[in-house]
Parts: C-alpha cells; structure tokens; sequence
C-alpha cells in the first residue's frame, strides 16, 4: 500500500467527520471488546497462558538464528523450499519468480499482511499476474481499491450498505434485481464469486501465524476456510511470513493459539487451524505440487536486542486496536500504513522509517489498556515513548513543541524559580477560570480547546496543597 503516514493529521480529521466511518467503528466495541472479556473470564488460566506465552516469544527472539536454520533443514527436508528476502522488493522479485516458473495468470491469496506490507499486489497486477483477495474482508477491500482498515478484521470501517453498493457495481453479470438486503445474501454472492477463481487459480498464497522450528510447518488460523482452499488447490503454494513467526515446536504453538484466538475475535479457537507441512507426497489426495517459503526480514532484524526487541512478540491479534480510543475515533485508513492501532504505531517507524511515520507514536493517550490486554504483554505505551523521544532527538518534533519542552526542561532545572512560576499561573487560571469552571479557549492551549473545554485548575498547585496536608 502507498505510505500516507506523514500525513495523518490530515487523515485523522477527515475521519472524525466521516458519517460512514463513524457509524462503522461503533461496531468494534460489541465485536471485539464484549467478546475478548467474555472469554478471558471463562478461562481462569488466561494470565498465567499470557506469561507463559511471552516466555516462548522470549526465548525464540533470543536464539532466533539458530530457529530460523532449523526451520529451513525441517522444511526442506519435508520436500518445500525456503527463500529469504532482506527487503520487501527481495521478496517481490522471489515470489514473481515462482509465478513466472509456474507459468501463472492468477494467484488466489489469503489474508497476509506481510503481503501487505511488501505491496505485493500491486506489484503482481503490473507484471500481467492477477492477484485475488479470497478473504471476505480483504476481497470486499480489493474491489474498492482500499487497504486493511484492521489487521484481522480487513473492512470493519465499511456498512453493509456499501458493501452492497460494490457488489452491485462490480458483479454486473448478476441479476441486477438481485436481493442483497441481508448479510448471508452478501456472503452466498461472495462465495459464488470466488469459487471460479479458487479453480481457475495458478499459485496459491498465504501468510503465516506461526512458522514451526521441529517440523517445517507452516501454520494459519482463518474462519472462513480460505485459507485452505488458497494452499491446496492450486499446484504451487507459496508462504510469506516474517522472520519473528518462527517458534520451536508444537507445543507451543498450542500454547499461543490458545491465547491468540481469545484476544483477536474473542473465541476459545479460530473455526479452522491449519498445519501445511511442505507439498503433496505420494499418496496424498490433494495438495500443491510445490511448497515455497519465503521469509522476510524487512528491518526487523535491527529491532533484536535494542528498545523496540519486545515489539517482535506480537502475533498480530488486533487486541490492542481493539481496545484503542484513538483507533476507535479514527479507524485504521488514517495511520497510513499497513499496521495500524498502538502495535503500527510502534512497528511502521521501525519498518518504514521514523521520518515517514513520525507521527504515528503521538496518536496515542497513553491510557494503558493496550499493553493490558496484549497477550504477549508487550509494553506499548513505554515502546511509544521511546519513538516520541527519537523524534524529539532527531529535531522531527513540530518547533512549537520541542520550544515549549524546552522552555519546560529550563524551568524544571531550577526548582525555585519552577515553583514560583507554577504558583503564579495556577493561581491566575484558577481565578480567570473561577465563574464558569473551564476554560473554552486559552492561548497556547488550541490544540486542546479547540476540541474540548480545558478545566479551570485549583488555585493551589499540587505541591503547595501536600504541603498543607502535611502541616
């Protein structure tokens, strides 16, 4: 997708007064949130899973090397091949070449935001390959030429009535008096749609979950089958997953699913779980002839071991969105990147470069419940902080801001003069502010008020009032 990162601000306000947005997002809320609780609750052990969880990610980032050539001896050893890509155009041009050897007119896909990230379509659709979004979400998206808006629920800014809309404009060879009032009409249409694809597909592609380092297994979790109809029916499957997707062994990958379907769509386990294990053997019924992986780096391997290591946990459940009031006011478009909520607010500096996405660490009010409901208990709001601090460092920060932190860092060297100064405007707002209790607009305070009244302060400040307590 094309980076719109720097220019969020300005994507933000224009999804603040989109009416149709706004009636989407209010969806999250009873679809994500409700359910996650309500399942959590059910299973005393969630936490100590959490823990246990981390641990695993944990241990694996620290001996990623040694995984990540484990999963390529069990992988190659049961037949497949693994490819490894440094960047997203490495892994382009590895997957266009398994396309062009497969002789590919179309690859059916399911739902990767690897594949995302790489802008793979685009990038197959120039070079004469057809790529087909077989996940009702990301299907619906493609035909509007749109990106992810949620990281697994791809068109949750989107109303039925639009949907509806882009079945009728682009499914012309159907009855135009069609009924698609309801939503299962919606899906039948969808499915009916794909299956011709699903047959007449060259490659298939996936993304990965989970990569396992015992057996070569590739894993994914899907509810709508997709998945499994993309990576058996045509003759060559190809996986793109990140190098932070690998994990030692079986076990612990029953370990994270556990927690992975809870904190993503608020279910005890995703309708199908599937462990693809290179291509077809002798025997088999079905499968592809071949079975290629290709593992990207994509500066990832820059985040092992300095401030942002613990981003690497994250297997992209969507909880922390989920529970964002940022990303509920403005969905997902307006971060401007494939990643997008408190997790793309951490990942896409990292990835894209802090000056494309310097403004993303700031769409964040630090309340905290996204590192409280991450399961991988990654501290977000500290990992966010670090990126703020970067972009201060590095002079990215708005004048304005780095003037006032510095004017602030003056003050608060000189303790006396800090105090006094505080005391004498407290005082002054506490009395300007006095009659009405607030304050609806005041200088040097308009990105505040010109949203929301600013409360009248006490006319003591803190300090002063401890002091009195004391006394």
């Amino acid at each position: 997708m094309r980076i719109t990162a720097p220019a969020f601000k300005e994507n933000a306000q224009n999804a603040l007064t989109d009416l149709h947005l706004q009636r989407a997002l209010e969806h999250v809320e009873a679809g994500f949130i409700h359910k996650r609780a309500k399942v959590v609750a059910a299973l005393p052990e969630f936490d100590a899973l959490r823990d246990a969880a981390r641990d695993i990610k944990n241990h694996t980032l620290e001996h990623l090397d040694l995984y990540l050539e484990a999963y390529e001896k069990a992988a190659t050893k049961a037949g497949g091949q693994v490819h490894w890509a440094e960047t997203g155009g490495d892994a382009r041009a590895i997957i266009l070449d398994i396309c062009r050897k497969a002789g590919a007119k179309t690859i059916t896909k399911g739902k990767s935001m690897v594949s995302e990230e790489i802008n793979i379509n685009d990038f197959l659709a120039e070079n004469g390959i057809e790529p087909v979004e077989t996940d009702l979400g990301e299907y619906i998206i493609q035909l509007r030429g749109e990106p992810p808006s949620h990281i697994i629920a791809p068109a949750v800014h989107l109303t039925k009535d639009q949907v509806e809309a882009d079945f009728r404009r682009v499914h012309t060879h159907l009855d135009a008096a069609r009924d698609l009032s309801e939503s299962t009409s919606l899906l039948a249409e969808a499915r009916g749609v794909l299956r011709d694809k699903f047959l007449a597909a060259d490659v298939g592609m996936t993304g990965a979950n989970f990569l396992v380092a015992e057996t070569g297994t590739s894993v994914i979790v899907t509810n709508e089958g997709n998945g499994d109809l993309t990576q058996v029916l045509p003759r060559v499957h190809i996986v793109i997953a990140s190098i932070e997707k690998v994990v030692p062994t079986l076990e612990d990958v029953s370990t994270l699913l556990r927690v992975l379907a809870r904190s993503a769509t608020g279910q005890d386990m995703t309708v199908y779980n599937t462990f693809s294990t290179g291509p077809r053997r002798p025997g088999d019924p079905d499968g592809p002839e071949e079975y290629h992986v290709v593992i990207l780096d994509n500066g990832r391997t820059a985040m092992l071991g300095n401030e942002f290591h613990d981003m690497l946990r994250c297997i992209r459940c969507g909880a922390c969105m989920n529970h964002c009031p940022v990303y509920h006011a403005i969905g997902g478009h307006a971060y401007g990147t494939p990643y997008v909520g408190p997790m793309g607010a951490v990942l896409a500096p990292a990835l894209f470069g802090l000056d494309e996405a310097a403004n993303l660490p700031n769409a964040s009010t630090f309340c905290g419940r996204c590192e409280s409901v991450c399961p991988m208990r990654i501290p977000l709001p500290k990992l966010l902080r670090h990126w703020r601090e970067k972009e201060f460092e590095r002079g990215l920060a708005p004048a304005t801001q780095r003037w006032g932190l510095g004017v602030w860092a003056y003050f608060a060297q000189h303790p006396r003069l800090y105090r006094l100064s505080t005391r004498l405007a407290i005082g002054a707002l506490g009395w300007l502010g006095k009659k009405k209790g607030r304050f609806r607009a005041l200088p040097l305070a308009g990105g505040w008020t010109r949203h929301r009244d600013l409360p009248a302060p006490s006319s003591r400040t803190f300090i002063d009032q401890i002091r009195d307590r004391e006394q």
